[in-house]
């Protein structure tokens, strides 16, 4: 590592990469607009003036054959769009990503950077790029269960470096916690606005105004066929709180998040 980087463990179990001195004012960033038109500008122009989360990607993702996980689509409940991923790994951070109440807008490999280093051009395109609420962005790459590449941590420092000097975040994701992944994928199910409690919004936030086991207050609500849907869309939805680091069952403590943080 270059001194004065830093990379360490992030709140989200992933590699948290704190960049190293580099010329950002070099780095250019590739992408391709709305209509195809490929485009290569500044990064530091780039990052101001394009809205990257309405770009395709910049480079189809392949399809190998023999792995378990093809390229596909997943349905962003953040912004009602189809965003594609290329592995296993990156859908994980993608729908961990679609959960986090920060993040407005994502896209996959929508900008590569471009630079030059020791004499040859390195291009790099970040996995995942999300748009926060404060009008900065996040990039991010997928370190994969294996651990991430010498090459991979290499071109790490130049990214959040060129992230970091227009005020936006990298983020080098190491494999998250499986109870974790295990919870929100289950949750990611009851994603779409059709779960939506809707009319039983008030009953649902009434009945869990205190903590208490969820199956208590289904059958309080109604036929939990009719009722686990609403519930299950309110936890990933962030109207309801559960702890996501234990398996989740039906005696798993529910409560309401607004609640929670006005008695704080």
């Amino acid at each position: 590592m270059e001194p004065g980087g830093v990379v360490g463990v992030d709140a989200t179990g992933g590699l948290k990469v704190s960049a190293a001195p580099v010329a950002t004012g070099r780095v250019d960033a590739c992408f391709r607009d709305p209509l195809g038109q490929a485009h290569q500008v500044s990064w530091l122009e780039a990052a101001q003036d394009v809205v990257f989360e309405d770009c395709p990607a910049i480079r189809s993702f392949p399809v190998r054959y023999g792995r378990r996980v093809a390229p596909g689509w997943w349905w962003s409940s953040t912004s009602g769009r189809l965003v594609a991923y290329g592995s296993g790994v990156m859908r994980t951070q993608l729908m961990l990503l679609d959960r986090d109440p920060a993040v407005v807008a994502l896209a996959c490999r929508p900008v590569e950077l471009v630079w030059r280093q020791d004499g040859r051009v390195v291009a790099h395109a970040p996995q995942l790029m999300a748009r926060l609420q404060d009008g900065s962005g996040l990039l991010l790459d997928c370190a994969g269960c294996s651990g991430s590449s010498a090459r991979l941590e290499e071109r790490a420092w130049v990214v959040a470096a060129a992230a970091e000097a227009v005020g936006w975040s990298y983020r080098l994701a190491g494999p998250p916690d499986p109870v974790l992944v295990a919870n929100v994928r289950w949750l990611a199910g009851y994603r779409h606005p059709r779960y939506a409690a809707g009319q039983w919004m008030p009953a649902l936030v009434e009945v869990f105004s205190s903590p208490r086991p969820a199956v208590e207050a289904v059958r309080e609500l109604g036929d939990p066929i009719a009722v686990w849907p609403a519930v299950f869309h309110a936890l990933w939805s962030g109207v309801l709180r559960v702890r996501l680091d234990e398996p989740l069952h039906e005696r798993a403590v529910v409560s309401v998040v607004w609640q929670e943080a006005g008695a704080a």
